[in-house]
């Protein structure tokens, strides 16, 4: 698929996108078998429309929620709503993981050149994470290059340690593929993936469904408001403002303490938002996970206080 085709798919009707996707899913059960696939469940919006969709063709597909102690009370309220769902558990904690390898600051792809530059023992490697192949591409971003001598590291460790691994543990002990709710429209990585794979990356290796993948963040926003679906209290509540679809409240859950993208935020930014919704959590996130040197060092607000 190239990026041609990605844009037409993105552009379709919602109603034919999820005639799309159902077929999709089927095609991902019929291949496995009605035992062997499960749904990889957040408990964010993506993934309670992924659920919602695929229970729609499997009534008794497991939900598989990975508890890493990075969400919104909220979310695990949710999710315990939900029937037949499965918990899993990372085998390190959130502390230890960003002791062990770094912050997940900036973006999963450029945490991952910086910490090849500050600790890979290949001078090729470092060299070629800062000044990019022979194309000057898959670099260090220059505006980013000042975190080389921060006195904290940064790493991408952090998702595949905290929900990557405990799901591969589950597929290996039960055989199971997942459906996942990751969109194109989400990041240049999953656009890459996505345009590889498509929907169904039988042959991958490890195999998955993305059955949203073509979708935008409108047409989750749409799916929820018009079949009027349940969704995490945190994000408030779907509404509709002209032709826009948005949430009252949060449009992001994730994994509360991430730093991914934060430095993009307009104010209140993520951190600010926690200070006021989350008080203990923020406390929590700034003063004993370190987080408010990080965010001090990079110059992101982290506390209404600034802006007042």
């Amino acid at each position: 698929m190239n990026k041609e085709e990605l844009i037409m798919l993105q552009s379709l009707p919602l109603d034919i996108k999820i005639a799309k996707s159902k077929l999709r899913i089927q095609e991902w059960i019929d291949y496995w078998g009605k035992n062997k696939v499960y749904v990889s469940f957040s408990g964010g919006k993506d993934s309670t429309v992924l659920l919602h969709l695929v229970r729609q063709v499997l009534k008794d597909v497991p939900a598989v929620f990975c508890d890493t102690g990075l969400e919104f009370p909220e979310i695990k309220e949710f999710v315990n709503s939900k029937k037949n769902v499965v918990t899993l558990r990372p085998k390190l904690s959130f502390k230890q993981v960003i002791e062990k390898y770094g912050y997940p600051m900036i973006s999963k792809e450029q945490a991952f050149y910086l910490e090849l530059i500050r600790h890979s023992k290949s001078e090729k490697t470092r060299n070629k994470a800062l000044n990019g192949d022979k194309n000057g591409n898959f670099h260090l971003s220059k505006k980013y290059q000042y975190l080389i001598d921060a006195p904290f590291d940064i790493s991408n460790h952090c998702c595949k340690v905290m929900k990557k691994d405990p799901a591969r543990r589950y597929e290996w002990d039960t055989g199971r593929k997942p459906f996942i709710g990751t969109l194109a429209s989400e990041s240049m990585l999953r656009r890459q993936s996505y345009m590889k794979s498509g929907c169904n990356a039988f042959d991958s290796l490890r195999p998955h469904s993305t059955p949203l993948g073509f979708w935008t963040e409108q047409d989750i926003l749409q799916y929820i408001y018009t079949k009027r679906i349940k969704i995490c209290s945190v994000y408030g509540k779907v509404v509709k403002e002209g032709d826009i679809y948005k949430t009252t409240l949060r449009d992001r859950t994730g994994c509360i303490y991430c730093g991914f993208g934060a430095q993009y935020e307009d104010c209140p930014n993520r951190y600010q938002k926690l200070e006021l919704t989350h008080p203990q959590l923020h406390e929590y996130c700034m003063n004993k996970l370190g987080f408010k040197e990080v965010c001090e060092y990079m110059g992101i607000p982290y506390t209404n206080k600034e802006e007042e």
